[in-house]
């Protein structure tokens, strides 16, 4: 194992020879054609953003490049003027692509020098010890060269998102069967703060100066505009567009992903005479020390914060699926610790931040995955009634428009958007009193983000309470009409509608160390 030497990054790239050439990329499943005649160059050191809605393609052919799926014939791929046929994993490595991709693939466990070696070996050769001074080198060196210095003997799990995701690009771009030519990003920000996503562009852009071309896969339009040069655009499919940046506008990408313009709204704030619904008092756990927070009826609630704030605690301690302290209540009557199904019966859902670990069961259909939160429904004279579970299931794929609206589907084979959606419909079946979401649109598509949102909105103006963690601060201003700031573990500050994303990155960057909770009004 070596060290990433990024300075290499162009080498055989020479003249106007494209990093990534890819042409009439095309992929069927069965009957359906999911990718249709792709198109896509890159040259060497060119930073290109790929966006599109879930079920665009984007996933499809990244999986192509990636050796996962084999494409359709008539599909061709040259990497660095040399054309390749990509049918496993190995060979699109030895060809130059790299991939960093949203779970990062790393094992928390092992430390930071065994994770770079995992794949690749240790350079030590058969029947031979490890080197552990040179590993433990020539990490520092590889984690150095992105601009990020912290102890490679800790194990992973330690590490802050941003480090993680600074180890996963500096094993993709370390040079081991091949030079890396390109580098592919698949929603590398979907789990970091803000400051920590910065921190990452610094890190895309030294990859990008050492003539390595990055293709980057992100929903969040605003990283879009803030790190890449240039946008390719896939609609259903199908290549609509590639631009420079600077000819767009958030509006008018939204619109090339689309096919039409999305509406923005103002956060939602309850009626004066609005009862309070939920109630946590003196709520600690985990990274939270206290909270105290009142949500009335047909109210949205945003709980904001960096990571470590609390912020992402906060959900699952109202829930009960976290050992907490404190009292929480819904329509004054408490709801004992650490009881998930106490919460349910009082009335409350919740949709978590971790989807494939905490939220769903990928081994089994749609209609099984909206049903889990009551089954009751549809048992008759002690039977499990599929076909009635199937109906129901039908009725709120067609409601929260999932695609495809088959409740007999294995849920895996969703796009992240569309089993966002299945767990959403999973309370709004049982009309909440309480909804306690966490990130719930993290990994989602412009167009399914729009689709939550308004089904959010349409819960709390039934007089649902509702509670929005979440990192993204544009969701949080367009959907809340209050904004709770946590910082190491208290409130340190309530902004009040109208909000603006700004307001909020302020508030949780700014210095809480000597501060104590207080509100601070729009």
């Amino acid at each position: 194992m070596s060290s990433p030497d990024l300075r290499g990054g162009t080498a055989g790239n020479g003249g106007a020879t494209p990093a990534l050439d890819v042409r009439s990329a095309s992929k069927t499943f069965g009957s359906i054609r999911v990718l249709h005649d792709v198109d896509l160059t890159l040259a060497a050191g060119e930073l290109r953003a790929l966006v599109g809605e879930n079920g665009s393609g984007k996933s499809t052919l990244v999986k192509i490049l990636a050796g996962y799926h084999m494409p359709d014939e008539g599909t061709r791929i040259a990497v660095g003027g040399r054309e390749v046929a990509p049918h496993h994993a190995g060979v699109s490595e030895t060809a130059g692509l790299r991939f960093v991709h949203q779970d990062l693939a790393l094992v928390g466990a092992l430390s930071s020098v065994e994770n770079l070696g995992l794949g690749r070996g240790y350079g030590n050769g058969r029947m031979r010890p490890l080197a552990w001074s040179r590993l433990r080198r020539e990490a520092r060196e590889a984690i150095g060269e992105l601009g990020y210095h912290f102890d490679v003997d800790r194990p992973v799990a330690t590490l802050g998102a941003s480090e993680r995701t600074a180890l996963a690009v500096a094993r993709a771009v370390s040079p081991h069967t091949s030079t890396a030519r390109v580098l592919v990003l698949d929603e590398p920000t979907a789990n970091l703060p803000g400051p920590e996503v910065e921190q990452l562009f610094g890190l895309v852009r030294r990859v990008r100066d050492a003539g390595i071309a990055v293709l980057f896969i992100s929903h969040h339009l605003n990283e879009v505009f803030d790190l890449a040069e240039s946008v390719s655009v896939l609609r259903g499919g199908e290549h609509v567009a590639t631009r420079p940046v600077a000819e767009l506008d958030e509006t008018s990408l939204i619109e090339l992903m689309v096919g039409h313009s999305v509406e923005r709204h103002a956060g939602r704030r309850p009626s004066a005479a609005a009862a309070t619904v939920l109630s946590a008092q003196r709520l600690s756990g985990g990274s939270v020390q206290r909270l105290d927070l009142d949500v009335a009826a047909g109210e949205i609630v945003g709980i904001a914060g960096i990571t470590g704030s609390g912020r992402e605690a906060v959900a699952s301690l109202m829930f009960g699926a976290e050992p907490a302290a404190g009292t929480v209540t819904v329509n004054g009557s408490p709801i004992p610790p650490g009881r998930p199904d106490a919460s349910i019966a009082a009335g409350m859902g919740l949709v978590p931040a971790e989807r494939a670990t905490k939220a769903v069961m990928l081994g089994h259909d749609v209609a099984e995955n909206l049903s889990i939160s009551r089954p009751k429904d549809f048992v008759r004279r002690g039977s499990m009634r599929r076909r009635l579970e199937y109906q129901a299931a039908a009725g709120w794929l067609e409601k929260l428009d999932v695609r495809p609206r088959e409740p007999r589907m294995p849920l895996a084979a969703l796009s992240g958007g569309n089993a966002q959606k299945v767990i959403l419909a999973r309370w709004l079946r049982l009309q909440p009193k309480v909804l306690v979401l966490d990130e719930p649109t993290q990994g989602v598509d412009v167009g399914a983000k729009e689709d939550i949102h308004q089904r959010i909105e349409e819960a709390a103006g039934q007089g649902c309470a509702v509670v929005v963690c979440s990192t993204d601060n544009e969701e949080l201003a367009r959907l809340c009409g209050r904004v709770i700031v946590l910082g190491r573990g208290l409130e340190t500050a309530q902004l009040a509608a109208p909000i603006s994303a700004d307001d909020i990155t302020a508030a949780c960057l700014a210095d809480t160390r000597e501060r104590s909770p207080r509100e601070h009004h729009h």
